[in-house]
């Protein structure tokens, strides 16, 4: 029989994974321009792959304590599709797990910059445009189309892969490269680098999630309807009977 983890556990979980995360976005991103200064298509490959690898070790890393969210706007979904059905977080986590989703990704840019010897500060480089927005809706309701289909199919142990994959494909198919989450957009606000954000164009990137979680959630109750039954299965006690087929320890 499994076990839920305190809630404190799972919140040191979702700030370590979010952040490492982060650091993985940016500390690539720096190294990419380093290793490939004049090649911009190179550094963005290397920016997909590293970040599409690192997001897949850390699910497999902190999913068994958390559900590896690290994310809001995943957080948001799971509570709002489970909540029928009384499977996923309440709605003191989903607050809880977003405060420190945002401070995870603020504490991996900062250690980024701090690996790569960048000054400390905000960035300056501009994304804001319709096409952005309308990346980040694409972004966000295709990142939850594809974990709550994996969730309610009971492919659960893909979710690492396939996320880790989606992430990685979408730096290429999104003008935007795909950020999908609200914890990201605080976070690379604080790095002037590759992978920053200029915190005037957060806004922009907010509003696009914010309508990609409803176009995701709408489409996810369309085509699986009956979803709020397996909803919970992003959280630690289902991902770890599923995954590892043991109880927490």
């Amino acid at each position: 029989m499994t076990s839920t983890p305190p809630l404190a556990r799972r919140l040191l979980a979702e700030f370590l994974g979010t952040g490492l995360l982060i650091t993985t976005v940016v500390g690539s991103g720096i190294f990419a321009t380093q290793l490939s200064p004049n090649d911009v298509g190179l550094q963005l490959l290397e920016n997909a792959l590293v970040t599409g690898l690192g997001l897949t070790c850390l699910i497999l890393m902190f999913g068994p304590i958390s559900g590896a969210h690290f994310n809001p706007v995943v957080t948001a979904a799971d509570w709002f599709l489970g909540r029928r059905a009384s499977t996923g977080p309440s709605l003191p986590d989903l607050g809880a797990y977003a405060v420190v989703q945002c401070l995870g990704g603020i504490a991996g840019a900062a250690l980024a910059n701090a690996m790569f010897s960048v000054p400390q500060g905000l960035s300056h480089k501009d994304r804001a445009s319709g096409a952005h927005f309308l990346s980040e809706i694409v972004a966000t309701a295709v990142l939850l189309l594809l974990i709550f289909a994996l969730v309610r199919t009971h492919r659960g142990a893909l979710a690492a892969p396939a996320v880790g994959a989606i992430v990685a494909a979408g730096y290429w198919f999104t003008s935007s490269t795909f950020f999908a989450n609200p914890a990201a957009d605080v976070g690379r606000m604080f790095s002037d680098t590759f992978a920053g954000i200029d915190p005037t164009c957060v806004p922009l990137f907010l509003g696009g999630q914010l309508l990609g979680l409803v176009v995701g959630v709408v489409v996810v109750l369309v085509l699986y309807p009956d979803v709020a039954d397996a909803a919970g299965d992003g959280d630690a006690q289902t991902w770890t009977r599923d995954h590892l087929g043991r109880t927490h320890p």
